[in-house]
């Protein structure tokens, strides 16, 4: 039960440094108690949502990480964040990959009827990138209360229509289901004839983003053929499909590469001897439940994973008792109007530039443990619309700097 590498996390910063770990032909665990974040919100990979769509993004980046000094960005730097990237590309294939439109940022639409700036999109978003000025219409589906087309339409001027799912009467209408139910080429065609009845010269119609869990583009491909205009996913509440496909093909990956993954069981404790971790208990299981490694990557995410814990009065690190950057006292952690840009998202893990956890100045707080994703401080993912760039840069150079030091 010893490992080159374990890494607490199973969300895409966590996915990122096994993937690491075995390009570089480390033996690897990882562990979390769910799928992490990637399923509920991931949809495309925002880099950086600040940056103008009018300004190349490395450019841009370039110019942002030399005035934030202390955001994760600033410790991979440039480099190693377009490093990150490429290793993210390279598990994906031709039946499924992200893309970017002239290396800047790109707008798609989104199920509040507005735009939102993003960077690499999958292949079944690209056409919404293109809609704005073209006579578009947007489909839903009866009984799917998390995406409303004539809503979508409304904002956006286009038109909307909501179609009518038979197979559904005795069942929950939700993303997953009518995933499910888009792989079925009988579903497709009934889909494909309600929506041509309807069409007034539309050139470009958007689906929420259901288009199938195992074959999109395929699916997409099908339908634009049947109803003769281009085809789009728009992104919708949680849970999210897109990042469902991403986190499976990450695990198909991985198991394929012999790295050991234990999914829904929590890390309970673990064990440390002066400045080393040296090993993580789990509970329930019905094998051993201790397990040992010479590095450790902690990639818990904030307060949705469970990587910090706010009590009355202080936020905590539950595992390592790391400390966090934070407001000094609890009145400070929001601001006044639900708007702000609220201290409590800045909250994280102070590193050092290879992502170890620094107590005051640079004194390491452990020698062998290395910190990915959101849980690091000096960002407000929520603000710059950077979470995805985020996690993949730092899960990525965690991973390289854990394990060729």
């Amino acid at each position: 039960m010893h490992y080159d590498l374990i890494i607490i996390g199973t969300g895409l910063s966590g996915l990122m440094a096994a993937k690491t770990a075995v390009d570089l032909g480390r033996r690897t665990l990882i562990v979390g108690k769910g799928m992490g974040s990637l399923t509920l919100f991931s949809n495309s990979i925002d880099i950086l949502g600040e940056i103008s769509d009018s300004i190349d993004l490395k450019d841009g980046l370039s110019r942002w990480i030399a005035k934030h000094p202390y955001h994760p960005y600033s410790k991979v730097g440039l480099k190693g964040i377009w490093e990150g990237l490429s290793s993210f590309l390279s598990i994906f294939n031709s039946d499924y990959t992200f893309k970017t439109l002239g290396d800047r940022n790109v707008f798609i639409p989104t199920c509040w009827g507005n735009r939102r700036p993003t960077f690499m999109i999958p292949e079944t978003m690209i056409s919404g990138t293109s809609s704005w000025d073209k006579k578009t219409l947007i489909v839903g589906f009866e009984g799917f209360k998390d995406f409303s087309s004539n809503f979508i339409a409304k904002q956006l001027k286009w038109h909307g229509i909501t179609i009518r799912i038979p197979e559904a009467k005795n069942h929950e209408i939700s993303s997953l289901y009518i995933s499910r139910l888009m792989e079925r080429e009988s579903f497709r065609e009934m889909v494909g004839l309600e929506i041509k009845k309807n069409l007034n010269g539309e050139s470009h119609i958007g689906f929420p983003a259901i288009l199938g869990l195992n074959d999109p583009v395929e699916i997409k491909t099908d339908l634009e053929q049947r109803i003769g205009a281009y085809v789009f996913e728009i992104p919708t509440l949680p849970p999210s499909i897109p990042g469902l496909r991403i986190y499976n093909r990450f695990r198909e990956w991985l198991i394929d590469r012999d790295v050991k993954i234990i999914s829904g069981y929590q890390v309970s404790k673990v064990s440390l001897n002066k400045r080393r971790c040296e090993g993580i208990f789990i509970n329930n299981l019905k094998t051993s439940n201790f397990f040992t490694a010479d590095r450790f990557i902690l990639a818990t995410g904030r307060f949705m994973g469970g990587g910090l814990i706010a009590t009355r009065e202080r936020i905590i690190e539950p595992l390592f008792d790391l400390p966090l950057s934070e407001p000094p006292t609890s009145e400070e952690w929001f601001g006044k109007s639900f708007f702000d840009k609220h201290p409590i998202h800045m909250t994280g893990i102070s590193t050092d530039s290879s992502l170890r956890p620094v107590l005051s100045g640079e004194e390491l707080a452990f020698e062998n443990l290395w910190i990915a994703g959101t849980i690091l401080s000096g960002h407000s993912y929520l603000d710059e619309k950077s979470k995805e760039g985020i996690e993949i840069a730092t899960g990525y150079w965690a991973g390289k700097c854990a394990l060729m030091q």
